[in-house]
């Protein structure tokens, strides 16, 4: 598997069975007791998710602004312009 699968999974353990999943790329996984803990790709659910332990969970990365700083103080002060109104005669 790749290194990028291996970094996006998730790890829960529901306290109900004690069964613990390992969430994979397009596939449900669900641990069949009451509680009914489900994990399809990133996304966690259940019954009552108190009774669900997460184990392992890695954080997004924040986007990296790809402008410079003069680039983002243009921006900003282009931002902050205000509109000028014309007035024009009508004939």
């Amino acid at each position: 598997m790749e290194e990028k699968d291996l970094n996006t999974r998730i790890s829960v353990r529901c306290k109900v069975c004690n069964k613990e999943l390992k969430g994979r790329p397009g596939k449900t996984i669900t641990c069949g007791c009451p509680n009914m803990v489900t994990v399809f790709d990133k996304r966690v659910t259940a019954n009552d998710l108190t009774k669900v332990i997460m184990l392992n969970f890695t954080k997004k990365k924040k986007h990296e602004h790809k402008l410079s700083a003069q680039d983002l103080a243009f921006h900003e002060k282009r931002k902050k312009r205000k509109i000028r109104k014309l007035d024009f005669e009508v004939r």
